[in-house]
């Protein structure tokens, strides 16, 4: 059935219809009204069309996109200046000014507009149902009937949530699933999505490759594969396909596993960057990232790794073949070991998507001192490269661990503002006793502290003093820094309030770590694609809650209304249906 109304023109269902078919063979809204077919014989365009630089049909797809993608004409002609890829897609021979637009759309008959009006909700729809991504608004708002009016407020129906919320689960699982290829051989038994399918399942459960490939040969379902081909694939996903590993790892020098590491970690990464870009362009239309502030907050996460890593720490002896990405850290008093990610993550007012990941190497007692490590500061460096290919950074919130000059050069340099609080303060004794010693004050500025960096002057940052809270500090007062330019008294308790906003990142980590399969296994690729891949669950479930919120006209930072655990349950579904 055509998404276009019974009484719009036929003409219109037609369009529609073409569009439908379009969609089938390309991944973008855009790309769609560049190839459907727009038979200009129905239009009517009174222009004189040996004057017009543009012809009829160009002029009608410029329309399709304005109303599809909800945007003034001048924003349509400025984006037709600025994207020449568009202008070719549109088979425009050169962009339109506003006039030109304004001129064109009131030369178009009564009839022709509505038949285009009519063919923008009908190729919206079709892009919905058949999971193109959009970069436009997309009917999500429901009908009457989605809507219960018998709450203090009302809200739409459960049936609303899951018809539109699977479609974007469809949408999620066609171009962000697909960004991950394993480059095997096309006569495999197994495809990547059935793969997929399997890693689906276990993240639901928290069950791991064995407990899979048991419950697959126990239920006899000839689509599941065995633990040693479901670990294995796993490790192809974060391989280049001409890449392969010709000494197990467990026998290579730690500092050949370290290099090697850095490949399969550029590889993975890439197919998460790609299917980030994919998530965002399909909620870009909506401004996910519009607060006039974007805040991001940086941070270190481990999953642990229960093993002890000395055979005699008395005689400083450790096991040779200790994993070289697992490190010692501290958690609530108490040393543990396990692998580190660091991810950068919008907070704040927008969607808390996760713009990137990156897999730290951090240099451990029990390895020789000549073992190479990552910096925080070039982590924080690719953190912020990656994130800032989507969105435009105001600030940085980081925790006490990041408290490094170089750090700190690094975001200033990008000319980003950052906020973190200062780990040890005992240089700063005097000036926090200076504060309490003054009745009636409980905070204070000290101005225009120089950051130092190979002899030089970096730049310089303020140190704020405030009342400490229990996540703040050890004793009465807390020490902060930021590279703000001459923070005034009055503007300390905004400063330090906001950072609270960092908590954010410490809900992610719980929610992408409930999707964290089990598994026992040593290999850094095995290690690094659960958590890539969780992440992207957290961001796809993060999609999908916006979405629907979208819809329900309901405030983005509201309490989710699609669980994140309902969301893992519905892709697994999904894969299993079309696996």
């Amino acid at each position: 059935m055509s998404a276009v109304d019974d009484d719009a023109p036929a003409l219109a269902g037609a369009i529609v219809y073409h569009a439908g078919e379009v969609c089938e063979s390309v991944d973008h809204l855009w790309r769609v009204l560049g190839e459907v077919s727009i038979p200009v014989d129905g239009l009517t365009d009174d222009r004189q069309q040996h004057k017009a630089a543009n012809g009829t049909e160009p002029m009608a797809r410029v329309y399709l996109y304005q109303e599809i993608y909800d945007l003034a004409q001048s924003e349509v002609a400025d984006r037709l200046e600025d994207r020449p890829s568009l202008l070719k897609t549109l088979d425009l021979d050169k962009a339109p000014s506003q006039q030109s637009i304004s001129y064109a759309w009131k030369q178009f008959s009564e009839q022709t507009k509505l038949t285009l009006n009519a063919a923008a909700t009908g190729i919206a729809q079709e892009a919905v149902d058949r999971g193109v991504i959009l970069e436009a608004r997309v009917p999500l708002i429901p009908d009457e009937d989605d809507i219960e009016e018998d709450r203090d407020e009302p809200t739409v129906t459960r049936e609303h949530i899951r018809k539109q919320g699977n479609k974007i689960v469809e949408l999620a699982r066609r171009h962000a699933f697909g960004e991950f290829d394993s480059g095997r051989a096309q006569n495999r038994v197994y495809e990547d999505e059935q793969i997929l399918d399997l890693f689906a399942s276990a993240c639901l459960t928290q069950g791991s490759a064995h407990s899979e490939g048991e419950a697959g040969w126990f239920l006899d379902e000839n689509d599941v594969c065995d633990d040693s081909t479901f670990l294995r694939v796993i490790k192809q996903f974060a391989m280049p396909a001409d890449q392969e590993v010709s000494v197990p790892l467990q026998e290579q020098q730690i500092e050949d596993i370290v290099a090697f590491t850095e490949v399969f970690r550029e590889h993975l990464m890439d197919a998460f960057d790609t299917a980030t870009e994919n998530i965002l362009q399909t909620i870009r239309y909506e401004d996910p990232f519009d607060d006039r502030h974007v805040v991001a907050a940086v941070d270190f996460t481990h999953v642990p790794y229960h093993v002890w890593p000395w055979i005699d720490k008395d005689e400083q002896i450790p096991k040779s073949t200790y994993p070289p990405m697992v490190s010692g850290y501290v958690d609530d008093g108490e040393l543990k070991h396990g692998y580190t990610f660091a991810t950068i993550t919008i907070v704040g007012n927008d969607v808390p998507i996760i713009l990137g990941i990156e897999g730290v190497k951090e240099h451990s007692d029990w390895e020789p001192a000549e073992v190479p490590a990552d910096s925080k500061a070039d982590a924080v460096a690719r953190l912020l490269s990656r994130a800032q290919q989507y969105v435009d950074l105001d600030e940085i919130l980081l925790d006490r661990g990041f408290y490094t000059r170089n750090v700190r050069a690094e975001i200033d340099g990008r000319g980003l503002l950052y906020t973190m609080p200062v780990p040890k303060y005992e240089s700063d004794y005097e000036a926090i006793k200076h504060i309490k010693s003054k009745d009636g004050v409980d905070a204070a500025v000290n101005h225009d502290v120089p950051v130092g960096i190979d002899g030089g002057v970096d730049h310089t940052a303020e140190y704020l003093y405030v009342p400490a809270t229990s996540d703040d500090a050890d004793g009465e007062y807390a020490v902060f820094v930021t590279n703000r330019d001459h923070v005034v008294p009055d503007e300390i308790a905004h400063v330090t309030n906001s950072y609270g906003r960092r908590w954010d990142i410490e809900n992610q980590y719980k929610s992408v770590k409930a999707y964290l399969p089990k598994t026992s296994s040593t290999d850094y690729r095995v290690r690094l694609f659960n958590f890539t891949f969780a992440a992207l669950l957290y961001n796809l479930w993060r999609l999908t809650d916006f979405l629907v919120k979208v819809g329900m006209e309901r405030e983005i930072r509201s309490p989710p209304v699609v669980t994140a655990r309902t969301f893992v349950r519905a892709v697994g579904h999904s894969l299993r249906k079309v696996g």
